[in-house]
């Protein structure tokens, strides 16, 4: 930030509801040190607009937004496992700067659609061959310092990688470039934390890829190695296959195990827990940890629908990701998420806990996600509120769908029914990254995303 910003915003969902007239003032650093609800007038930035906290995108595989729409042909009968044969093609011709190049776009994707920060659950490690770069945390300095230059907030999670499934000890070599020891690895968990001392809106986390990927013993080594109060995130619980593998090979179900062995707390995300049962359930909500939802990418893979109405009833939290980029956008979460819901449960206007008068759906799963994506990412952000920082997003409120619009019901109708994005302004760090729409460098980032893409193709 070049200095201390006043906005005066023309109406701002804060933690007690949508207010009018709100001042907010951030300082250099991007923080939010004042809020003021019904301000009188005073000097200060207008940008006109309907202000809501930017959204956290808790889970994102970047590099596997080349591949989007590229797995969409095969035999009849193609699951996540044929899904993955394509994912590892694409994953084996990445270079560094071809990465670089693909993170730029996908994350100016995310910042016009209304994310503000990314988990990047990070696995492609080295270099093509499985050897380790000269500096063994390059592939992670490449989307730090790319996520740095477009503006969004990260969290970076080196995951840990390290057989190819329950009963195969060895890797594929088609895995050699997500694969680690416990040394090399931590080696690269330093080596991001370095790089994240020097940005302002980053910071590093831990994560397993899952328990297929990490034996039980090591990823409790692992754990006791790293920061207890830093984000852990792990996959967990996706696949009916994964389930079965995991019970016939340790005698429990993954998510009880994590339960029962690790100790999940708060600073846990579980990612998908599509198919937990409802004991795995309940002691999930009870554990505090979040539950990351990516409902566009497990449509799209067939993997099942989570259990979001006993979850919730239970006071379980949870957050959205864009998983692997099919589909760029928190709208396109919550909206397949609830529609999901819908499908089975046969009822429209579902919700969390107790309310007097009716219900607003999208306004709820919004409120819902910015805890848990906050919680998750282990940031002060997902709110417009004194000590976190200034990620704001402002909605057009000339736009066809958000007219006559007050409160819940502009985020309702946003995330159901305004069809063409609202999202004009876009504030992370209490720096304006999205003006009118765009950003200041899409055009280049679009070009150098187009050859990456032509050339791995």
């Amino acid at each position: 930030m070049l200095g201390a910003k006043r906005l005066i915003l023309e109406s701002a969902l804060l933690p007690d509801g949508w207010r009018e007239s709100v001042l907010v003032e951030i300082d250099a650093s991007g923080d939010i040190v004042s809020v003021t609800p019904d301000a009188k007038l005073s000097d200060g930035e207008s940008p006109g607009g309907h202000a809501v906290p930017g959204m956290p995108n808790l889970h994102s595989h970047v590099f596997q937004r080349v591949m989007a729409g590229l797995a969409e042909s095969g035999s009849s009968g193609s699951d996540f496992w044929s899904w993955r044969e394509v994912m590892y093609r694409f994953a084996n011709q990445i270079a560094s700067e071809d990465l670089e190049s693909v993170a730029a776009q996908v994350y100016v994707e995310m910042l016009r659609s209304g994310y503000t920060a990314v988990g990047e659950f990070h696995y492609l490690h080295h270099q093509p061959d499985g050897s380790p770069y000269d500096d063994s945390a390059r592939m992670s300095v490449s989307v730090l310092r790319t996520a740095a230059k477009v503006g969004i907030g990260i969290t970076h999670l080196p995951a840990l990688y390290v057989r190819a499934g329950f009963d195969n000890p060895t890797p594929r070599s088609e895995q050699r470039r997500f694969v680690n020891t416990l040394e090399s690895w931590q080696a690269i968990v330093k080596g991001s934390s370095r790089v994240c001392e020097e940005l302002p809106n980053a910071r590093v986390g831990t994560a397993f890829h899952s328990l297929r990927a990490v034996p039980p013993d090591l990823l409790q080594e692992a754990i006791k190695t790293h920061d207890s109060s830093a984000p852990r995130h792990i996959h967990v619980s996706e696949q009916v296959g994964e389930v079965e593998a995991c019970m016939e090979a340790m005698g429990v179900r993954p998510a009880a195990w994590l339960l029962n062995e690790i100790g999940i707390d708060r600073n846990w995300c579980l990612i998908h827990a599509t198919h937990a049962d409802d004991q795995e359930i309940k002691e999930l909500a009870g554990s505090g940890a979040v539950v990351g939802l990516c409902p566009t990418t497990e449509a799209n893979l067939a993997d099942g629908v989570f259990s979001f109405d006993a979850f919730s009833a239970a006071g379980g939290r949870f957050g959205i990701g864009s998983d692997s980029n099919i589909s760029v956008g928190p709208v396109a979460e919550l909206q397949c998420l609830e529609y999901g819901q819908r499908v089975v449960t046969g009822r429209r206007v579902r919700g969390r806990g107790d309310t007097t008068g009716p219900r607003h759906v999208g306004a709820e799963l919004w409120r819902g996600a910015l805890a848990g994506g906050a919680q998750a990412l282990g940031r002060p952000i997902g709110s417009i509120s004194q000590g976190c920082r200034a990620d704001i997003v402002l909605l057009d409120g000339d736009h066809p769908s958000l007219t006559a619009r007050r409160g819940d019901a502009l985020i309702d109708s946003w995330i159901f029914a305004a069809g063409e994005n609202p999202v004009r302004h876009v504030m992370v760090g209490g720096d304006w990254v999205i003006r009118d729409g765009h950003h200041r460098l899409e055009a280049e980032i679009a070009e150098r995303y187009r050859e990456v893409v032509t050339r791995l193709r």
